[in-house]
């Protein structure tokens, strides 16, 4: 049986539906085995009759027909509740495991993310649980037969005959052993052979998703000859697990089949041999066989069959739900470094005010880099924040601290004069609205894409939002306007149109803090400035923060924070900082002059 502490609970929460099946499998078990003895009867009378020249009775036949049909009409009934109630059960149970996977996915840190492939995870969720899935249904089947039938039977061999029994006992004895043997040796095949899919699923999911690099750099065959490869190494790794799968059902069958016709001949010849007066004695025993008992000894034999075989097919999917669950166990596993502290408040009526006090940061990939260096500053509540500065300077790192991403140092960073390391991340989240610089989109509509941060929003709302980010006439003039399909990750749309819809999704959320982390930089001057307008005009009396590349963007922000390496360089009113940040002052000329270099051009 396959036990495991993310297993055990749902044999406890589903145990009628376990216990259900196996008592109707149980019962078909039963059932299924007077029929070699009913057969074995008729044969007996028929035979009898031949014998005697004495008419067969008809009643006999009859009655003898009669329990027949009832047998099968009770294993029929048996098999029926036996599949529904075990197979349920297992879908149940994968269903299960796949809710506390995803869940368990959305708490794992950005941490998490940064260190395991795409494709590895997807894995889990498929080929992974589709093994435990086969092995809680019809493995818990393979189990029982093996088990409970292929008892009984052995039971009824052996008071039937002991000699004959003793023949028939050889391949379960040599199916035990070999299964023993080749059990870890299956499992280890097993991993290797996920392993080498987990590559290949990273693979084609890295590719497809950068298919319009690869195309603009005309590698496609460079990458054909990659997959090829990446390829051929997964398909030698199952070759190997089928080998070993193959040889091992092989003997079996091969067993099986040689102790069948062992027991055909010899059985046939011990008939003979007890015919003629003759008996066969096999140490001392005289074997008295008749051809009704032979024919009952091959149906038992031949329900032996299939719990030797289930015993086989057990040992290979063992192995590989073994090394599934191990999986899955170790993904469910893993530490949640990202979490809600014990006593952690809730942040409610949230004002905006922000502040760092000597708030240092480096990502958990790179421990000993410090991207943010002894920030201290204070943003009040309704402020409109402009952040600059050179690329990798930190700006986006230090307002995602904002979002609890990452664990910060305690007493580093407030909302409202809350640390928010002692505040509920979910409250501490629904208090920010993020549009990142990578505008995600789901492949859904863009009515649905706008409505995801407020899912109950009316269509007049959707409808606000969307001119707010200056889309409204984008969306109007596509044919199915707010029903349009955005494709994988807006792939329908412009850089601009994603950006816009992004913030038109951040704005319906109407959160006290907005961070806008360089979200219109793909859009022309003049619809920048009519977002920017829209900003000042809509999010007023709120806290809201944009990260520009151009100091345009920021020109009539209340104040603006100027960061160079990782430090505060300057925080004060625009029209103050040139004097006080030379950071500022170079963007400011080097803007001037671009814009001089536009203007001639033009």
């Amino acid at each position: 049986m396959l036990l495991g502490k993310h297993l055990n609970k749902y044999y406890g929460k589903y145990w009628f539906l376990f216990l259900g099946g196996v008592l109707a499998l149980i019962v078909v078990d039963v059932v299924q085995l007077y029929l070699p003895e009913y057969l074995g009867n008729l044969v007996d009378l028929l035979n009898d009759s031949s014998k005697t020249g004495v008419p067969v009775d008809t009643a006999k036949v009859g009655n003898l027909c009669l329990w027949l049909l009832c047998f099968a009409g009770i294993m029929f009934s048996g098999r029926m509740l036996w599949r529904f109630s075990l197979y349920t059960a297992s879908f149940k149970t994968e269903a299960g495991l796949r809710r506390e996977m995803f869940m368990k996915s959305e708490r794992l840190s950005q941490k998490y993310y940064g260190e395991t492939k795409t494709g590895s995870i997807m894995s889990w969720f498929t080929t992974d649980l589709d093994e435990i899935q086969e092995y809680t249904g019809f493995g818990t089947v393979q189990l029982v037969d093996s088990t409970f039938l292929g008892l009984m039977v052995i039971i009824r061999m052996f008071r039937l005959d002991w000699v004959m029994a003793v023949f028939a006992m050889i391949p379960m004895i040599l199916i035990v052993i070999w299964g023993v043997l080749v059990e870890k040796f299956t499992a280890q095949r097993w991993k290797d052979r996920q392993e080498k899919y987990d590559k290949m699923y990273d693979f084609t999911q890295e590719n497809f998703s950068g298919i319009s690099v690869v195309k603009a750099f005309v590698k496609e065959n460079k990458e054909i000859h990659a997959f090829a490869k990446v390829a051929r190494k997964n398909k030698e790794a199952n070759l190997r697990f089928v080998k070993v799968h193959i040889v091992f059902d092989t003997l079996i069958e091969l067993i099986i089949g040689l102790i069948l016709a062992l027991i055909m001949g010899f059985g046939s010849w011990f008939v003979y041999a007890a015919i003629s007066g003759n008996p066969i004695r096999i140490f001392g025993h005289a074997v008295n066989i008749g051809a009704g008992k032979l024919v009952t000894f091959i149906g038992y034999f031949d329900a032996l069959i299939w719990p030797m075989i289930a015993l086989g097919m057990l040992v290979t999917m063992l192995g590989r739900a073994k090394a599934s669950l191990k999986r899955v166990s170790a993904f469910l596993d893993t530490p949640e470094d990202v979490k809600d502290c014990e006593d952690a408040i809730e942040l409610k009526n949230v004002r905006g005010d922000i502040e760092f006090k000597n708030f240092s940061f480096s990502y958990p990939a790179k421990p000993g880099v410090e991207v943010l260096k002894n920030v201290t500053l204070k943003i009040n509540a309704g402020e409109l924040i402009g952040v600059v500065g050179r690329v990798g300077c930190g700006k986006s790192s230090l307002l995602t601290a904002l979002s609890r991403l990452y664990n910060l140092d305690e007493d580093s960073v407030f909302i409202d004069g809350n640390d928010i390391m002692k505040c509920k991340i979910a409250s501490v989240r629904d208090s920010v609205a993020f549009v990142s610089q990578e505008n995600f989109l789901f492949s859904s509509t863009i009515e649905k894409n706008i409505s995801f941060s407020k899912p109950d929003a009316t269509m007049d709302e959707i409808e606000r939002a969307a001119e707010f980010a200056d889309v409204a006439d984008n969306i109007k003039a596509f044919p199915d306007g707010y029903k349009t399909v955005t494709g994988e990750r807006g792939v329908t749309l412009s850089g601009g149109q994603k950006q816009r819809i992004s913030l038109a999704r951040a704005y319906l959320k109407s959160a006290p803090i907005m961070i806008l982390d360089d979200s219109v930089s793909a859009v022309d001057v003049r619809t920048e400035e009519h977002i920017l307008e829209n900003i000042r005009n809509e999010r007023k009396g709120r806290t809201t923060i944009v990260i520009a590349s151009r100091i345009s963007s920021v020109a009539h922000a209340d104040r603006i924070l100027v960061l160079n390496n990782g430090e505060v360089e300057a925080f004060d009113a625009p029209d103050r900082l040139s004097g006080i940040s030379p950071t500022y002052s170079k963007m400011v000329e080097l803007q001037q002059l671009e814009d001089e270099i536009k203007g001639g051009e033009s």
